[in-house]
């Protein structure tokens, strides 16, 4: 696709429609010369360079990629007639998409008819699901992993309920003994499972917690925020290494959390959440005099904590979903190339002298660690703090990496021969999240170990890196 082409066709979907009202004088309060936008845009252009390559797969950071071309000219043409989805009136189009997109991205976790709409973020999604926790089960508390995304305690205090923090076993994932003994307290009347932690990209053993939780009559939430288009691979016959049993088991879960605005292709703010019973709705009832003046099987606002939502935000998504649907051979290929990558790069890890992986990857997040000496926590975090450093300030050949902190428990869990001087270690974090690692990966991991030895006082000129010996 090529964007110069297809944006300017943005503005002329929006003329074709003006023409059938009418002409009108735009006020000059607003109006704005080239010449005094040229000036300002020139300004904002260079702000914009102190910025990171995302698009790049030399950036290796963050979960952070470009939205699909499809997805930019979607917003754009839409977002010219600036539709609002809180309600049918204020986006009739756009509100019809993102009822489309909801029952796409249930087909994605196998739940047939889900309740649900597009949310501005994941965090946004999880306050909902937990409000509707809170409102399903009174004076009962919330259990979610240790390593789950900091927001769940979070929306805890802010829905006034009580929070279990579950321990996670050396996987990063939560131990499901612990929860057991939270659970026999009586006290939890929701588990959060996350398939795809933040941190090092760890499932938690979804179909192992739901049975668990049903013992107990608890309900239970996925957020799959970041992993959830992994359940294309999980659920298909090619899981390309991916765990299937978490992925198979979320159909029968309470209900979900996901963001296009990860591995869906799309700007941000695109975050989603859907409930596998649609009696859900109910804890969302209110009545509003002045929204909702036109017949409609449902307003998405009334499905909803938030108000004002884009309709550019569906509109996105829904074009990118024609061309890339939510099947194992459409959004799944993309997802499968990460995985290959990520499972590729812990290989090379594996052999490298001057690097050493942290933990198995679930899905595309890679972990590790330069090989310091010696191996102590306090000199593996003061080389993890220098390789990623000197990665980003390189002027010739940089690597954008980031890093998670790990405390001495966790991290001597997986690695019990090291030193604990210190009481966490910063662990080497790279996210693999565009497909494009998958054919740049010789390169990222040469430069990243190429990094690690000069940090290590290699003499620089050595020729290609030798393999450790254990």
């Amino acid at each position: 696709m090529d964007l110069r082409y297809w944006l300017p066709r943005a503005v002329d979907v929006v003329e074709r429609f003006g023409e059938r009202f009418g002409p009108f004088a735009p006020h000059p309060s607003h109006q704005v010369g080239d010449d005094e936008f040229g000036a300002v845009f020139e300004t904002f252009a260079k702000r914009l360079d102190d910025n990171y390559p995302f698009f790049h797969p030399r950036y290796a950071g963050q979960m952070v990629k470009p939205p699909h071309p499809a997805a930019v000219v979607g917003y754009v043409t839409a977002m010219l007639f600036n539709p609002n989805n809180h309600a049918a009136e204020g986006g009739p189009a756009t509100t019809e998409m993102e009822r489309e997109c909801v029952t796409a991205l249930g087909s994605v976790f196998g739940m047939t008819e889900p309740l649900g709409h597009l949310t501005t973020s994941g965090t946004m999604a999880n306050l909902e699901a937990l409000y509707v926790a809170r409102q399903s089960h009174p004076g009962r508390g919330v259990a979610y992993s240790s390593e789950s995304h900091y927001t769940h305690a979070r929306m805890c205090d802010v829905l006034g309920v009580e929070g279990h923090r579950v321990p996670a076993d050396g996987r990063g994932r939560m131990a499901l003994e612990e929860l057991r003994r939270v659970l026999a307290t009586g006290r939890v009347g929701t588990v959060v499972v996350t398939a795809g932690t933040t941190g090092l990209g760890a499932v938690d053993p979804v179909h192992e917690v739901l049975p668990l939780a049903r013992e107990y009559g608890a309900r239970v939430h996925v957020d799959a925020a970041y992993g959830g288009f992994y359940a294309l691979l999980g659920r298909s016959g090619d899981p390309q290494g991916v765990a299937p049993e978490p992925w198979r088991a979320i159909a029968e879960c309470d209900s979900v959390v996901v963001d296009p605005h990860k591995h869906g292709l799309q700007p941000y703010g695109c975050g989603a959440v859907l409930f596998n019973d649609p009696r859900a709705r109910r804890h969302f009832a209110h009545d509003s005099p002045y929204t909702y003046f036109t017949d409609a099987e449902l307003h998405l606002g009334e499905i909803s904590l938030e108000c004002s939502r884009a309709g550019a935000a569906a509109a996105a998504l829904w074009l990118t979903l024609q061309l890339l649907p939510p099947t194992r051979e459409g959004f799944g290929a993309q997802l499968a190339a990460s995985r290959r990558a990520a499972l590729r790069w812990h290989s090379l890890l594996g052999e490298s002298e001057f690097l050493r992986p942290y933990q198995q990857p679930d899905l595309d997040i890679v972990s590790y660690v330069p090989a310091a000496r010696p191996w102590s926590l306090s000199a593996i975090d003061a080389a993890s703090g220098r390789l990623l450093r000197d990665g980003m300030d390189a002027a010739d050949d940089p690597v954008f990496l980031s890093v998670v902190r790990a405390d001495a428990d966790a991290f001597l869990s997986r690695h019990p021969t090291a030193v604990r001087d210190a009481e966490a270690a910063r662990v080497m974090r790279s996210v693999l999240i565009k497909p494009e690692a998958e054919s740049h990966l010789d390169a990222l991991h040469a430069r990243v170990e190429e990094l690690a030895a000069e940090g290590a006082g290699q003499p620089p000129g050595r020729p290609a890196p030798s393999r450790r010996r254990d």
